[in-house]
Order: C-alpha cells, then sequence, then structure tokens
C-alpha cells in the first residue's frame, strides 16, 4: 500500500487501475440489475428484500432486532424501515417489541416469509452461480473472496463515530 505525497496532488490512477476500476463498476452494476431482475420476476421483490429475508431465516428463532439487521444488510435504518414496512404488507415479515428494550423492535420471519424465500432460493443461486461463479476457476473464487474480504474490512472500520449506513 503506497501513500499519497505530502505534496497535497491527488494520486491518480493508473490506466490499468482506472480500467480494472471502472470494469469492477460495470460488472456490479450489471450483476445487481440482473439479480434484481431475476427475483422481481420469479419472486415478486427486489434484491435487497431477498436479502434481508435470508438474513432473517439464518438468525436464531428468525428475528432479529432492527438495527442489527440494517448492519447485516448494509443498508441505513429508513430504508430498512421502508423495506420491512413493505414485506409486513405482504405477510413475510412482522415486526415486535424487543421483551429487553423498550425502544427496540426485532423484525421476524413469518412462515409465509419462509415459504416465499424457500421457493425464491433455487432460482437465485442459480443466477448468481451463471453470473459468478460459473465463470471462475477455483482459483479465481479464492481470490475474489480475499479481494472483496479486504475492500469490505478496509470500508467497516471499527468506532462509534464511523460513517457507516446503518448508523445513519
Amino acid at each position: 500500500m503506497t501513500t499519497a505525497p505530502n505534496s497535497g496532488e491527488p494520486r491518480w490512477l493508473t490506466a490499468e487501475e482506472q480500467h480494472v476500476w471502472r470494469s469492477y463498476l460495470h460488472a456490479t452494476t450489471l450483476l445487481e440489475d440482473s439479480l434484481d431482475r431475476q427475483l422481481q420476476r420469479d419472486a415478486g421483490m427486489p434484491h435487497v428484500y431477498y436479502g434481508l429475508l435470508v438474513q432473517l431465516a439464518e438468525a436464531p428463532r428468525r428475528r432479529l432486532r432492527m438495527t442489527e439487521l440494517a448492519k447485516h444488510a448494509k443498508i441505513t435504518r429508513s430504508r430498512l424501515s421502508h423495506a420491512i414496512a413493505r414485506l409486513e404488507n405482504n405477510g413475510w415479515v412482522r415486526r415486535e417489541d424487543c421483551p429487553n428494550d423498550r425502544r427496540g423492535q426485532n423484525a421476524c420471519l413469518t412462515d409465509q416469509g419462509l415459504e416465499v424465500l424457500e421457493k425464491a432460493a433455487p432460482g437465485h443461486v442459480t443466477a448468481v452461480r451463471q453470473a459468478v461463479f460459473d465463470r471462475l476457476s477455483p482459483e479465481q473464487v479464492r481470490q475474489l473472496g480475499e479481494i472483496t474480504r479486504i475492500v469490505a474490512e478496509s470500508l467497516q472500520p471499527d468506532g462509534s463515530d464511523a460513517d457507516l449506513p446503518w448508523l445513519r
């Protein structure tokens, strides 16, 4: 890792870095759009809602505090609240007061929500596999995992003053 020079000038991307950066943006935009369209078509929900249902399905007793769910989903509390309201209207999630914190709420995956998730999962995993993993060698999969872990760790600092979506 190199540091910026003391001159105050920006450290511009090299031609190769610019190419990689734009390829990354292009790929992630197309991937998110592809997964979103697949889930809308096959399950009637956007990708972010599917991710919320997965988080709840994997949680103990299929429930998480709203603040924890926002953190897991990497979204703002406002966006989460809107999404949970929509999922509640569908009957897939319900809110419950936290038993040990009168100000907190839990989001709980309903039986109907679990059923919807179980029906959506095979098509979603097929779309993910076709878009990403079927195109990469095992070594490239390992490298992709390592690279994305490093980038994510650098963008998620410890500390209460961090500017992270779920803290907004």
